[in-house]
């Protein structure tokens, strides 16, 4: 099935909600993602099935000036593993890049590696996380 893939697109908090639930395993929330996105993001992509479904998104936070962050990467599980991850690193990675940001970073889990690693062309950078 075809995809369309959108910097900043728009989405209802309802249909995100409801993603973030399939993809990360937990009850659908309330999430208000439109105000916290339109607040606290450089921008995010949306992929949307040719029947508009959304099927994918992801966040691109950043610092305000050179480092861009990509958080909540998703793929409705019935949609995986056709290529909607990449290509939504890809628009990302383009729509970070335009707004004039030098480096894009990401955490990510190890069975993420090889997607992020070689599919997405990151490469591996020592780091540090303090859980709060």
């Amino acid at each position: 099935m075809t995809s369309t893939f959108e910097w900043r697109g728009r989405f209802g908090n309802s249909e995100l909600n409801e993603l973030h639930s399939a993809c990360f395993d937990h009850p659908v929330r309330g999430s208000d993602w439109w105000g916290r996105v339109s607040r606290h993001s450089l921008g995010w992509v949306c992929a949307r099935e040719a029947t508009l479904r959304l099927v994918g998104f992801v966040n691109v936070v950043w610092d305000g000036a050179d480092h861009a962050f990509l958080l909540d990467t998703m793929v409705a599980p019935d949609a995986q593993r056709r290529g909607i991850g990449v290509r939504l690193v890809t628009a990302a990675t383009d729509g970070a890049r335009d707004a004039g940001c030098a480096w894009l970073h990401v955490d990510f889990e190890q069975q993420l590696r090889d997607f992020y690693l070689d599919a997405c062309g990151f490469r591996p950078t020592a780091a540090g996380l303090i859980a709060l």
